[in-house]
């Protein structure tokens, strides 16, 4: 429907015409939203409810991302909703720990518009939006001053600092994103380059990968540490879990096996922290090899449960 709201008709028969089929098509509006609402619903309820094994996790996000967009694109050409009549705000407040910039917004004037008197402030009116501040790149310039001696002609200089890839760019910030992008968020290498070329910084796949495989040579000794003390405990629960390993030259996938050792004594009040270990196979022969030869001296203490993987990762959320 377009009306010249500069030029409207002065005819009352036309005029309540108009606005009936205005009321017209905001019902229909009105009822898409509620059909769309109703579907979210469903599939939260199909997700959570009893039957949430029938429906994949990532199916289902995309489809309540694609209905709740067309339902807040619905909204946006509505009038804005009134506020709740128990006065207290619908959306969760914002975390605490964030940064905040104040924006004061002051009148024009400092006298009063009707009368011309003096104003003063009583109070204030405070709302919050959220922002974004785009990632950026900077350059960390380490000076090393050398200082000679008069007398004897000695050249000192402080030592430079250890770098985290001997020769690399990289500080342990950025390699920490690689990897956090790489493993947290399943963004490939190539992805990634990409990115960054958008900010400007040329990054090429092979580069990054050196700089994950260098890092992975850090993270060795933690893995040692974390097996371990794993491995010291009193309980443990285990579970394989087949994955297809890509085989080079033969043009199909083979069966891999990835072991999970799990400890949680949380459900007793045990002292010791949540903790998993991961370790991968590429095959049946090395799978019966592996994990007897890691508990071949702690078989009393382990229990074998239809554990998974994925219960194992989402125990690590503490």
């Amino acid at each position: 429907m377009q009306l010249d709201l500069n030029n409207l008709p002065t005819d009352t028969a036309l005029l309540h015409r108009l606005v009936r089929d205005m009321a017209s098509v905001v019902e229909q509006h009105e009822s898409e939203i509620d059909r769309l609402q109703l579907i979210i619903k469903q599939l939260q309820r199909a997700q959570f409810g009893r039957r949430s094994e029938r429906i994949d996790a990532d199916q289902l996000a995309l489809g309540l991302e694609d209905v709740e967009t067309d339902k807040a694109r619905a909204e946006a050409t509505q009038k804005p909703r009134a506020k709740s009549k128990d006065g207290q705000p619908r959306r969760k407040p914002l975390p605490d720990h964030l940064p905040r910039e104040e924006v004061r917004i002051e009148v024009g004037a400092a006298v009063c518009a009707c009368c011309g008197g003096e104003l003063h402030p009583i109070g204030e009116s405070v709302s919050e939006m959220l922002d974004w501040v785009p990632a950026q790149f900077r350059v960390v310039r380490i000076c090393r001053p050398k200082y000679g001696c008069r007398a004897c002609g000695t050249v000192s200089q402080a030592p430079a600092p250890e770098r985290p890839i001997a020769g690399g760019l990289a500080t342990p910030a950025l390699l920490a994103q690689v990897l956090v992008s790489k493993y947290c968020d399943h963004t490939p290498l190539y992805r990634q380059s990409q990115i960054f070329g958008r900010l400007g910084v040329d990054l090429d796949r092979s580069t990054l990968a050196g700089w994950v495989g260098g890092a992975c040579w850090w993270l060795d000794a933690l893995y040692e540490r974390l097996c371990a003390n794993v491995f010291a405990s009193d309980h443990l629960f285990a579970d394989d879990t087949p994955v297809p390993v890509l085989d080079p030259g033969r043009g199909r996938t083979k069966t891999g096996r990835l072991w999970v050792y799990a400890r949680d004594q949380r459900s007793w009040g045990g002292a010791e922290a949540p903790a998993a270990i991961f370790v991968f196979a590429p095959d049946r022969r090395a799978s019966a090899r592996q994990p007897a030869a890691l508990t071949s001296a702690r078989r009393d203490r382990q229990q074998v449960a239809e554990w998974g993987v994925g219960r194992a990762i989402s125990m690590l959320d503490f």
